[in-house]
């Protein structure tokens, strides 16, 4: 079943109502200014223009009440849909009917005004004459002027209406790429943290038996971990100096886990340590670097955490002592954090593997530096 939409139309506010009477009384004015220059117009011959400048405001006060009809008339034939031949009759009807009611009433107008002025040719009224002579042609052209006033109006607030929900629209799709870059990051962090977890209580299962004491140690590190990453799902980002608060915790849990064979350095000055980076991006890297560095050293495994201001950009690097880099040296913990790096900032960052000259793995997270002062300091001025 087919269904009509309906016209919805716009509305003629007291501020264009305003504009149309102006601009009539401005016309009528130019014309009472013409008339005033030369006061023989309507073949009378008169000894004052004021009867003929009269008129001339009633005929363009007159419009300027038929305006607003003719507009919507616009509205209501719309020609470029479908019976634009019917439409166009439609209105020029009307207009006709509209052009003679005009003519005939400054005809009346005329005798009224002017009934005092001497006239070489009195004006009679006379609706059939007025009508069967096409007196009301030049009232029908300024009908037809307006009717086109009316299309531009229509199509221009059409345009207004659609960049408005252009607008709209953009608004609309940025909040929902918004939406959906923290759905991703939703989605690797929970990726992210079954890994880390059966890792650990991996690690605690190997240890069950040979020291209960630092399982239950490594149990209660673990709950904080828990606890912590819980507590900041919703942060995308934190101050390195608390992402490394929170890696010392991991740092713990795998020291007992390698029973007294690693050593774990940070170093950070203060100005990196302000710094803002992805939460718990570090935990991943560092695990990659125990699997796959510390824990396959020929003696003691070494982990080194640096931390710096390079430029415009935080850099921290990790660097383990292993065997160096293999084909399987990048997890998935490695990947989810590429791609939590690319979602939250693109081409500025990275994550890198490379083998230094001293052997071993070294990992370098590059992001832009910035402080949660700076972000404060671009909300207030956004």
């Amino acid at each position: 079943m087919e269904t009509t939409q309906r016209p919805t139309y716009a509305r003629i506010g007291s501020r264009e109502l305003l504009l149309i009477f102006a601009f009539w009384t401005f016309i009528a004015t130019l014309s009472a200014v013409n008339r005033a220059l030369d006061p023989r117009g309507f073949g009378f011959q008169l000894s004052s223009p004021a009867g003929p400048i009269a008129l001339e405001y009633v005929e363009s006060w007159i419009w300027a009440v038929i305006t607003p009809g003719v507009f919507l008339l616009t509205q209501r034939f719309p020609v470029e849909r479908s019976r634009w031949l019917a439409r166009v009759g439609a209105l020029l009807l009307i207009g006709i009917v509209i052009a003679i009611a005009v003519d005939l009433i400054m005809d009346i107008a005329r005798i009224e005004i002017l009934a005092g002025v001497p006239s070489r040719r009195p004006r009679v009224f006379s609706p059939k004459d007025a009508i069967l002579r096409l007196r009301f042609v030049n009232q029908l052209l300024v009908y037809l002027a307006i009717l086109a006033a009316g299309y531009a109006r229509n199509f221009y607030l059409r345009d207004l209406t659609r960049q408005r929900e252009a607008v709209v629209l953009e608004a609309r799709a940025a909040e929902l790429q918004a939406q959906l870059a923290a759905a991703r990051l939703d989605a690797l962090r929970m990726q992210l943290n079954p890994h880390f977890l059966f890792n650990t209580l991996h690690a605690v299962s190997a240890l069950v038996e040979r020291d209960p004491s630092g399982v239950r140690k490594m149990i209660a590190r673990l709950s904080e971990l828990l606890r912590h990453t819980i507590e900041a799902r919703g942060a995308d980002e934190v101050p390195l100096r608390d992402e490394l608060e929170f890696l010392q915790r991991y740092i713990e849990i795998m020291e007992i886990r390698f029973q007294g064979r690693l050593t774990v350095t940070v170093n950070a000055d203060d100005r990196a340590l302000e710094g803002l980076v992805p939460n718990l991006i570090l935990q991943p890297i560092v695990e990659n670097a125990l699997e796959h560095g510390a824990s396959r050293a020929s003696g003691q495994g070494e982990v080194t955490i640096d931390a710096k201001v390079d430029g415009d950009d935080l850099v921290v690097t990790v660097q383990d002592n292993g065997p160096g880099l293999s084909s399987n040296a990048e997890g998935v913990g490695l990947s989810n954090t590429k791609a939590r790096l690319d979602q939250l900032y693109g081409d500025p960052a990275s994550l890198s593997l490379t083998s230094p000259s001293g052997g071993g793995v070294l990992a370098t997270l590059r992001v832009p530096y910035h402080t949660a002062a700076d972000l404060r300091t671009r909300a207030m001025h956004a």
